[in-house]
């Protein structure tokens, strides 16, 4: 039977979990409120009981999602900070291999190479996905929350600033749901190599062949360790 690596803790698992239910909810909730007169937007107002409804459920996941993030800020400090993992050590941060790695794969899909990137614990790809959703947490929060309170905003910045919100919000909202849907759901689902879904968002674990496959880096960053720890 194929070893099993752990790839992700419960408490990675779980954010996860309050991060893309809140999106698929504010998905749900939210275009039809954008775009009230189509036909979906029909839908789910009958489904859920019109759009004061829509609002106050696209709000409460607006809340949980970011309070996640609040919290997986906190969890990354208290790794640096207390636990004192250097950032580099995270393997999140974009660098030169990355580019290298772009490169390779570039070369492997156009048949110019029979030579795949070796990623470590976080290929180009991940690392994408991730400070695509930290980037835009700002974007769409920030401008969340003026548009939760636009009265209230509207006494200490110009009107402007509302508008500004508002097509920001949308617009950000529109990038998030076809990134998650032609960049995510493609890498880590519907690629042939992993369809129909990678099971390591709720079991935390790579048999020794994916990792092989998937992380080859860091595999034998693990081999390595455990040599040396006999």
């Amino acid at each position: 039977m194929s070893r099993e690596y752990t790839r992700f803790s419960v408490n990675q698992r779980l954010q996860h979990f309050f991060m893309f239910v809140p999106f698929i909810i504010l998905v749900i909730t939210g275009f039809p409120i954008k775009y009230p007169e189509s036909s979906f937007g029909s839908f789910v107002f009958a489904a859920i009981g019109g759009i004061e409804t829509a609002r106050s459920v696209h709000r409460f996941a607006a809340a949980i999602m970011i309070l996640d993030f609040v919290f997986h800020v906190a969890y990354v400090a208290y790794n640096i900070l207390v636990n004192r993992a250097p950032l580099s050590k995270l393997y999140l941060l974009p660098g030169k291999k990355d580019a290298q790695d772009i490169l390779k794969n570039l070369k492997y899909f156009l048949f110019l190479s029979d030579e795949r990137p070796r990623f470590h614990k976080f290929s180009y790809i991940e690392k994408f996905d991730y400070w695509a959703v930290f980037w835009g947490m700002f974007i769409m929060a920030g401008s969340g929350i003026i548009l939760w309170f636009p009265v209230e905003f509207s006494r200490i910045v110009p009107g402007v600033v509302i508008q500004i919100a508002y097509i920001a919000h949308s617009d950000e909202a529109l990038l998030a749901f076809l990134a998650i849907i032609i960049w995510h759901f493609y890498n880590v689902h519907f690629n042939p190599r992993v369809w129909p879904a990678n099971k390591v968002w709720y079991k935390g674990t790579l048999t020794e062949e994916e990792m092989e496959h998937e992380h080859p880096m860091e595999l034998e960053e693990i081999k390595e360790k455990e040599k040396e720890e006999r």
